[in-house]
C-alpha cells in the first residue's frame, strides 16, 4: 500500500464508522472492551502467528490524550497490555513528572501485535491495524494527542518529515492538535536526549493543562 493509497484509506476510515457514542463512561468502556475480545482473533497480517496476545489498548473511556506507540514488546505481548515493559515504566514517569496520572490517558499503538525481534512493523502491518486504532480515537474522542517515536508520527500525519522537524511544532491529526516527543525506549537508549525530551514534555503540559481551565 502506498502512502497515497493509505492517505485515500485513512479518509475513507474517518468518513465511516462510529459517528456517535453514548456520553456515558460505562457505554465508552464497554464498548472498548467489546472491541478488544472481537479483535483479539484477529489474523489480518502475519503478526498475528507469532502474537501471544493483541494488545489492544488501555485507559480512561473520557481521556483528554490519546498516547499512541508503534507496537507492543515482548512484556506487552505476554500481558496483553501496552506499555508495561522498561520504556512503559518509563512513560509512566514521564507522564507523571507533568503531573498527569496514566489512568486519566488512553495509551495504545498502532500496531496491535508484536513484530518479531521488535522490528519496526511494515506499513502493511500498520494500515491492518488502522481501522482499529480510528475506532478507538472516535470512540474516546480525545482533545489531542500525544505520538511517541518517529514510526507512529509519520506514519499517523503521513510525512517523510525527520522527528526533529516534528517535534519543533505542534501537529495536526484528525482536526486536534498533536504532540511528536522521543520514543521512551530511544530515551533508554540515549540519555543525552532527555534534556529536549523534557523541554517537550513541558510544551506538551501547558498545553494539557489548558483543556482544564
Amino acid at each position: 500500500m502506498s502512502r497515497k493509497q493509505l492517505r485515500q484509506h485513512l479518509e475513507l476510515l474517518l468518513n465511516s464508522g462510529i459517528k456517535e457514542i453514548e456520553k456515558s463512561g460505562v457505554d465508552r468502556k464497554e464498548k472498548l472492551q467489546e472491541l478488544a475480545i472481537q479483535y483479539a482473533q484477529c489474523s489480518k497480517c502475519d503478526l498475528s502467528q507469532g502474537r501471544t496476545n493483541l494488545v489492544y489498548g488501555e485507559g480512561n473511556p473520557f481521556a483528554k490524550v490519546m498516547i499512541i506507540g508503534e507496537a507492543p514488546g515482548q512484556q506487552e505481548d505476554l500481558k496483553g497490555r501496552p506499555f508495561i515493559g522498561r520504556a512503559g515504566e518509563l512513560l509512566t514517569k514521564m507522564l507523571a513528572a507533568i503531573q498527569i496520572q496514566r489512568d486519566e490517558v488512553y495509551i495504545t499503538n498502532i500496531a496491535k501485535c508484536r513484530p518479531p525481534a521488535n522490528r519496526e512493523p511494515t506499513i502493511a502491518e500498520r494500515a491492518a491495524c488502522l481501522p482499529y486504532l480510528i475506532e478507538q480515537i472516535q470512540i474516546i474522542q480525545p482533545q489531542m494527542f500525544l505520538f511517541l517515536g518517529l514510526v507512529s508520527a509519520q506514519f499517523l500525519l503521513n510525512t517523510n518529515a525527520s522527528l526533529g522537524e516534528l517535534r519543533k511544532e505542534v501537529q495536526t491529526f484528525m482536526d486536534r492538535p498533536a504532540y511528536v516527543i522521543y520514543h521512551p525506549a530511544a530515551l533508554l537508549r540515549n540519555e543525552h536526549l532527555k534534556r529536549p525530551a523534557w523541554e517537550d514534555l513541558q510544551r506538551f503540559q501547558k498545553h494539557y493543562l489548558s483543556l482544564n481551565t
